[in-house]
């Protein structure tokens, strides 16, 4: 799996908080635990040292910090930085830069800078290729947020809403005048601007993720397609920890079905020990919750370039991701059913999420002795996050 961290807030404190002045405890830090756990790490270059927004040297003012983006004068100053920790961290070959375009709102215009962040991006790209090209690199990480389909038009729609033309142009601006990418970089929720909750329902709600993939290849040249962040849950609704699993699966089966190369799964995690809803592991403990066994499924059984294959089912309320050796199926509702799925009778239970071996016993066995690959896409990862 991937694991992701900031250079600068969510876990980690100011990387450089005086010019030429490093920093580095937290990121080594974080660092040494995606390297413990065995993970391909991930860097966000976001967020900057006060002193590049015009706040003072050597102080950090984290209730403004995450809001604000460097100034065009201390672009380069930005760059620097983002080369010294490539140079430190030799083993991470995949940089986000920035986060969410934030401080990227012109607020004259009513829309998003994003020649300001393009900008940016270019010198961060020269400066990390310089440092090693075989690093990729990727942006342009802007929020698709949507609208409740009654309001206006723009270039991607559907039951679940209409995304904000305003983000579509500032993506399609990025891709123009990119100095180069090796991918692009989203995130995004199933929640329109307007309602808590999503349209026409949960379920039917995660067709976005694909909507928007499949505009997102067309227009980048086929550029591998990454989700930084994705949510599908209101805030407090007071879901089963069954009903997160399910929704969660769904929008993984999206992902799958679209091509998403990278899914970037934001672990929630409170202290002290205690109930925590949606999380990969118990808080104090570690134990599994059901998100970790749903994550790891995907990674090892979908994987970038899966073959997948159609399967029928008698209740479509059942959904099914399939390919050759295993197929995933999730009750999306809140009662026990009973349906065929692939030929084969399966009784859930509420929003349970069942995984079944395809194909003759005889090439199963030697599938299992052969073993499967890992190598994760959509890749789930549990980022060094708490919140």
């Amino acid at each position: 799996m991937l694991q992701n961290q900031h250079i600068m807030g969510w876990g980690a404190g100011n990387p450089e908080p005086s010019p030429g002045r490093y920093d580095f405890r937290d990121l080594d830090r974080r660092m040494k635990m995606m390297s413990d756990s065995r993970s391909i790490p991930v860097i966000t270059l976001c967020c900057a040292p006060d002193w590049m927004k015009g706040g003072t040297a050597g102080r950090t003012d984290w209730s403004k910090n995450h809001t604000t983006a460097p100034k065009r004068e201390h672009f380069d100053d930005y760059a620097k930085l983002a080369a010294t920790v490539a140079k430190r961290y030799p083993t991470v070959k995949h940089f986000m830069v920035w986060n969410e375009f934030k401080g990227f709102w012109n607020q004259a215009a009513n829309r998003w800078d994003a020649e300001a962040y393009t900008e940016l991006y270019n010198k961060v790209y020269d400066a990390l290729k310089k440092v090693n090209p075989e690093i990729k690199v990727g942006g342009p990480y802007v929020p698709i947020d949507h609208h409740d389909p009654r309001i206006g038009t723009s270039e991607v729609s559907g039951p679940w809403g209409v995304v904000d033309q305003r983000v579509l142009d500032a993506i399609e601006y990025w891709i123009k005048h990119k100095k180069g990418a090796e991918f692009v970089v989203v995130d995004g929720a199933t929640m329109t601007k307007e309602q808590e909750q999503p349209l026409p329902d949960e379920f039917g709600a995660t067709a976005k993720f694909s909507a928007i993939t499949t505009w997102l290849r067309q227009k980048s040249g086929d550029l591998p397609v990454w989700w930084a962040e994705y949510y599908v849950e209101p805030e407090n609704t007071g879901w089963s920890e069954e009903k997160v699993a399910a929704v969660q699966a769904t929008a993984m089966m999206e992902f799958a079905r679209s091509g998403v190369t990278t899914a970037l799964y934001w672990n929630p995690q409170k202290k002290p020990a205690g109930e925590c809803h949606g999380c990969v592991w118990v808080p104090g403990r570690g134990d599994e919750m059901p998100m970790a066994g749903l994550l790891s499924g995907f990674v090892k059984w979908f994987p970038t370039n899966a073959k997948l294959e159609q399967v029928t089912t008698s209740d479509p309320k059942v959904r099914v991701l399939a390919q050759p050796n295993q197929m995933v199926m999730v009750n999306t509702t809140d009662a026990e059913l009973t349906a065929t799925v692939d030929g084969k009778p399966f009784t859930f239970k509420a929003y349970e999420i069942k995984w079944s071996q395809r194909g003759p016993p005889s090439r199963r066995r030697r599938r299992v002795r052969r073993g499967s690959g890992s190598r994760a896409a959509p890749r789930a990862a549990r980022p060094s996050r708490t919140r």
